[in-house]
């Protein structure tokens, strides 16, 4: 039996028309019915949004929202046929099911789990989860994401220039050593089995992630296997640095 981390809803398959402004794209169904659905996704996704890829799309039963249908997978073929999660808002829901599971032993002992903590420089970030414990464990701020961009077999974070990123390693440099930080890279793809930073599309984050790792920050970049079922935790890709 399949441990499941997260069930979809039922999918319905279709084939990607467009994107485009970002948050809308045209699909059609396998009953050749063309729906615009809502994109949540508002990077680039760069080399996962290709006109004619296999997509599957979730539908809400809410009557009063503008646009029924959300995309929740695309289908590439970089290395062998892969779904990749492209919901952003789906792998904060994920790894707060993992946490509540102990799925990471890399993070230690810890009792309780918070999300959305004020913490940062001007205290107006807000960490992903805050992790604590019972003894005298260092409290854990502990930030996700999303990474689908890949070149081959190696996950590459971030897909284009991220200034909010940057601030994100700013803010959890700033929080060591006296408290953990920890970086999860939520690599939304089973193919990729190596994660590096995306020196290419944003060169300044590649340098800070280094730097924030030689002072203490700890990353995980995750591995999950995305299907129209659902997804599961596959472990730790290698970190290439």
């Amino acid at each position: 039996m399949i441990d499941w981390l997260y069930r979809y809803p039922p999918l319905y398959p279709g084939i990607l028309l467009k994107r485009y402004k970002r948050f809308f794209v045209d699909v059609q169904l396998t009953s050749g019915e063309i729906v615009t659905a809502h994109c949540p996704n508002t990077g680039p996704m760069t080399g996962v949004s290709t006109p004619l890829s296999a997509v599957q799309l979730s539908k809400s039963d809410n009557p009063n929202r503008k646009l029924a249908y959300t995309l929740e997978l695309i289908q590439v073929h970089d290395n062998e046929p892969t779904w990749v999660g492209v919901n952003t808002v789906l792998p904060n829901r994920v790894v707060k099911l993992a946490l509540a599971k102990y799925l990471f032993p890399e993070l230690g002992e810890y009792s309780q789990i918070k999300g959305e903590v004020v913490y940062g420089l001007d205290n107006k970030s807000r960490v992903d989860f805050f992790l604590t414990g019972s003894g005298e464990e260092r409290p854990i701020y502990l930030e996700v994401k999303n990474t689908t961009f890949s070149d081959g077999r190696l996950a590459l974070f971030p897909d284009t220039e991220t200034t909010r990123g940057q601030k994100h390693l700013r803010e959890l440099m700033a929080l060591l050593p006296l408290t953990r930080a920890v970086m999860l890279y939520f690599i939304n793809r089973s193919d990729c089995t190596e994660f590096s930073p995306g020196d290419r599309t944003d060169p300044v984050y590649g340098k800070l992630l280094r730097q924030a790792i030689a002072l203490g920050l700890e990353v995980l970049p995750c591995r999950f296997d995305i299907s129209p079922e659902g997804i599961r935790y596959l472990g730790l890709a290698k970190l290439k640095i």
